[in-house]
């Protein structure tokens, strides 16, 4: 499955869309609808009526359409969407005939144009800064692989971003799948409850660096103490104090990623 190209549906698609939530008489906020295609949309019934996201649902910010690939199966009888590989080996590779079918028939389910997004280890790894630029898009189509992976022609056909969430591998796309919806909602406004969260997070954009290390009640326990600047009221030497912080632990723990600070233009 390993293409030459690095194709980027951030440039391609550039959409923000943007809906009025009911409830909220002239509340306009940005959306972002999320198409997972998958062999197991079960995997994905717990996760979305949980936390955050299950409120970013309730809110209209975000929305989450889950596709079972088997509905676009040719063969009506099994529903059958994989076979052997051309060439032997082990294992069985998901068909280029039900997915195009199915991604075809996803797009025009809804008027935004999509981006389409292939879950696989040997796509770009998962960033801060991708999740950034995917945030916008409006739209976003996830293809979650099994088996041994997908016949190439998907790639050559749909041209995906493919993404990779690590050096590993799973039994399958889903998970990775909910780490691309998990980081990308973060960024909508009014997903979290305090902005700010997804500003000072590490790697994020206000931050591309550790964040610091935080504190909350009790003052003392078992001997160990918050730091005295944090209970000082003193917001230029907690600034100070949490930068210095920031700083240290990226040094002590992720060096590769000073040369990575933010700019005016991040």
């Amino acid at each position: 499955m390993d293409s030459q190209r690095t194709p980027d549906p951030v440039g391609a698609n550039p959409v923000t869309s943007r809906t009025t939530v009911s409830g909220q008489a002239g509340a306009v906020l940005p959306s972002l609808r999320f198409d997972i295609v998958t062999l197991f949309p079960e995997i994905f019934s717990g996760y979305l009526t949980q936390s955050l996201l299950a409120k970013a649902i309730d809110k209209g910010l975000v929305e989450i359409h889950v596709h079972n690939l088997r509905d676009w199966s040719v063969d009506q009888k099994h529903h059958k969407v994989d076979d052997r590989p051309y060439g032997g080996g082990p294992g069985m590779l998901i068909c280029v005939e039900p997915v195009i079918r199915c991604v075809e028939a996803v797009i025009a389910m809804d008027s935004r144009p999509a981006s389409v997004v292939l879950l696989t280890p040997q796509g770009e790894q998962l960033g801060q800064q991708r999740v950034e630029k995917l945030a916008p898009l409006g739209r976003l189509i996830l293809l979650c692989g099994r088996y041994e992976g997908f016949d190439h022609r998907v790639i050559e056909l749909l041209n995906p971003l493919e993404l990779s969430i690590g050096d590993f591998v799973l039994n399958g796309g889903e998970v990775a799948a909910m780490v691309v919806v998990d980081s990308t909602i973060r960024m909508i406004p009014g997903v979290l409850g305090d902005e700010q969260s997804s500003w000072d997070d590490s790697f994020s954009r206000g931050n591309r660096l550790l964040e610091f290390p935080q504190y909350t009640r009790p003052v003392e326990f078992r001997g160990l103490k918050v730091p005295e600047v944090l209970t000082s009221g003193d917001h230029g030497r907690i600034a100070q104090w949490r930068a210095e912080q920031s700083q240290m632990r990226t040094r002590e723990r992720r060096k590769d990623l000073l040369g990575s600070q933010p700019s005016e233009t991040d």
